[in-house]
């Protein structure tokens, strides 16, 4: 069997590494997570209640394309709420995740060929989406200099190899944590106006910030298309369930290419996501203890010797640099788990040219996980002080 040569992407590491992991536990050997990016919280009690509602009066068929127009009369208040911008629902679509929402903007706004700027270290999966769909992304080196985000100049050192189409951001960033100044989100959606540049923001981690609160894209570039999803804030992984908020030129292509590809998002998730919005009390008590988690493994990972970390302002993830530890953060890792029980994620996943140096640790898990992670990472790098 031939296989076309678009699906000759590189493998989504982190989910290699859970493999491992439930390889291990399956013979017998425990584990501590903190490779994968998923809250420990339950979907908030709200969002279950509604579920059930659902489920008992029949609301699981098909919905529109562009998702039930009380979730995106929701998610178009929340704007409002929390960054004090005016939405017309209509511009709001909900998907099948935040990944459909990547692969509908760029199938709605790039054609084959097209350039597209992301930060590098990043999500794996926006270079592996450009690739599948023939798009190129640019890879732009960032370094604890820039703050580990793009910057203005660092746009057109990478546009004098070809000019660039498109910018993906994401503040807070996976997998640094890094986040964007109101200054630096304002020089970037400028420079995307000036040089005719579609602006795509990730937000997908709004909610979870330490010390400050993240910017959306839409303060500064009411024309850029934003991403969120339910599952990092809202405890709602398995959920499935997403949005955008779109430009009107770019409504009707989205929703041609959304009937066509998925008919319509998850209906059950849809129903039970009207109630989260409403839960903020119990999710701000999830956010406390990533806080206490993050404190924790910045106190005790310097102790095992792990001392240099991106900024972490924002989401759940701490990114080491373990270049005085190795040169190959893929055996660093398999080591550390075969050895420790401790499972993270090599920084090749992210960074295919610096990420051999890098590591990235998820504090997503309880507090209890990650102190027993520090104490084995401090025994097997041979500081038990």
């Amino acid at each position: 069997m031939k296989l076309s040569t678009r699906s000759n992407i590189s493998p989504f590491i982190v989910m290699e590494v859970m493999a491992a992991a439930a390889a291990r536990e399956g013979a017998g050997g425990d584990v501590l997570h903190l490779e994968v990016g998923q809250p420990s919280f339950s979907a908030p009690s709200g969002v279950l209640e509604a579920a059930h509602a659902a489920l008992r009066d029949n609301r699981i068929g098909y919905t529109l394309a562009l998702g039930v127009p009380e979730l995106r009369q929701r998610i178009a208040s929340h704007y409002a709420d929390q960054y004090g911008q005016s939405v017309n629902p209509e511009r709001i679509v909900v998907t099948t995740g935040s990944s459909a929402a990547f692969l509908l903007s760029f199938l709605a706004l790039f054609d084959p060929g097209s350039r597209v700027a992301i930060a590098s270290p990043g999500y794996p999966a926006y270079r592996n989406i450009m690739k599948v769909l023939n798009i190129e992304p640019v890879l732009i080196p960032c370094t604890v200099q820039s703050g580990f985000q793009v910057t203005p100049e660092l746009l057109q050192r990478a546009a004098q190899n070809g000019p660039l189409d498109g910018l993906l951001i994401a503040s807070p960033a996976n997998p640094t944590g890094s986040m964007l100044g109101e200054a630096q989100f304002r020089a970037l959606a400028g420079h995307c106006r000036e040089q005719n540049m579609v602006l795509i923001s990730d937000e997908i981690y709004h909610g979870i910030t330490y010390g400050r609160p993240a910017h959306s894209a839409l303060e500064f570039a009411p024309d850029a298309v934003i991403i969120n999803s339910f599952s990092k804030y809202f405890s709602m992984t398995g959920w499935r369930l997403g949005w955008m908020v779109v430009p009107e030129p770019m409504l009707r292509a989205v929703e041609r290419i959304s009937q066509n590809l998925f008919i319509s998002p998850p209906t059950l998730s849809q129903y039970a996501a009207l109630a989260a919005f409403d839960c903020h009390d119990e999710l701000k008590r999830n956010v406390a203890v990533y806080a206490a988690n993050r404190e924790l493994l910045l106190r005790e990972l310097p102790k095992a010797g792990i001392t240099g970390f991106a900024p972490a302002d924002g989401a759940f993830y701490l990114y080491a640099d373990v270049s005085h530890l190795t040169q190959d953060s893929e055996q660093f890792c398999r080591r550390m788990l075969n050895e420790t029980g401790v499972a993270a994620t090599p920084g090749v996943d992210f960074d295919p040219a610096n990420g051999h140096r890098f590591i990235r640790f998820s504090f997503a898990g309880s507090t209890v996980i990650m102190a027993e992670a520090a104490k084995r990472l401090r025994l097997w790098l041979g500081s038990e002080d």
